[in-house]
């Protein structure tokens, strides 16, 4: 029997999403990485210029940044898995107890998308036969019964890329004249900032320019007003 356009393709299609989650996810880590850390080493830059303190400060706050990264995500996806076991176990338990009302529930969503009353009933059927508890998973919950995320995976992801996007404003900081040192680590920023907003403006199918425009504000206002702090302080020592 032929199932229906769109049914025999959910998984694949929730795969795909996941992958992109992910993505999006180590994008948005390296953003975070990038102008975290211009922010801190600028502020460094408005109250001294000795390149060691710029480096000591700059690896303190890529460190510290990357492992508060790689906590939170694990602490989240831990949690958000605890979440979706106990939602497979309520419909494995529900499967165990009611199959023929859960036989019933997968049949009618089928039919409320437009199938026919017997071919709904036989997608259900054939479907529940080989994988009841993946074919509610996937309906009800939009989860695959036999693949969850990992909190270790989503923990190394974000600090890799968090630690990836702070290395950008570091080594320009640190590796430039002194009499450049500002406006090229700026321009290595911006640069930097542009490639992350592209990237994750195509990755969720918005527009790019606005992400662009974002990621530049934020990164210009981060550097300037933790510079102007950095100043004002250093002005007082």
């Amino acid at each position: 029997m032929a199932i229906a356009p769109g049914i025999a393709e959910s998984i694949p299609k929730q795969s795909l999403s996941q992958r992109l989650n992910w993505l999006r996810a180590g994008v948005l880590g390296a953003n975070d990485g990038i102008v975290s850390t211009a922010g801190l080493v600028f502020g460094v830059a408005g109250a001294t210029t000795d390149t060691v303190a710029l480096l000591v400060a700059g690896l303190a706050g890529m460190v510290a940044g990357a492992l508060s990264m790689a906590g939170g995500e694990y602490v989240s996806v831990s949690s958000q898995k605890d979440s979706e076991l106990a939602a497979l176990r309520q419909q494995e338990h529900e499967l165990a107890t009611d199959p023929h009302g859960k036989l019933r529930q997968l049949a009618d969503h089928y039919a409320e998308r437009g199938l026919s009353h017997d071919l709904a009933e036989r997608v259900a059927s054939e479907l529940s036969q080989h994988a009841a508890l993946d074919a509610h998973a996937q309906v009800f919950l939009n989860l695959d019964a036999d693949e969850q995320v990992s909190p270790w995976v989503a923990a190394r992801a974000s600090l890799v890329a968090f630690l990836a996007g702070s290395v950008i404003p570091l080594v320009a900081i640190i590796t430039t004249p002194r009499a450049v040192r500002l406006p090229l680590t700026v321009l290595a920023v911006l640069g930097a900032l542009v490639i992350t907003g592209f990237v994750s403006a195509r990755l969720g199918g918005a527009r790019p320019v606005r992400a662009i425009v974002r990621n530049v504000v934020v990164g210009s206002l981060a550097m300037g007003l933790t510079y102007l702090v950095g100043w004002l302080v250093g002005q007082q020592l």
